[in-house]
């Protein structure tokens, strides 16, 4: 997917429309890593799990 980011992020936004985006964004944020905390670290215990073995650190396994 590629974004453009001259239309996602315009020029000439008040300060005050820039300071509401990004409450409602940094929200929005918040309450998806609250409700989906255990997910997110679950996923993430995972992806070190694969990639990291302790006894032998210098192999490594790299996702697909």
């Amino acid at each position: 997917m590629n974004l453009d980011l001259d239309t996602l992020f315009p020029e000439g936004l008040s300060d005050e429309t820039v300071y509401a985006i990004a409450e409602v964004l940094n929200e929005l944020a918040n309450q998806w890593e609250s409700r989906y905390f255990q997910r997110i670290r679950r996923f993430q215990a995972k992806q070190q799990l694969d990639l990291f073995n302790a006894e032998e650190p210098w192999r490594r396994k790299f996702p697909d």
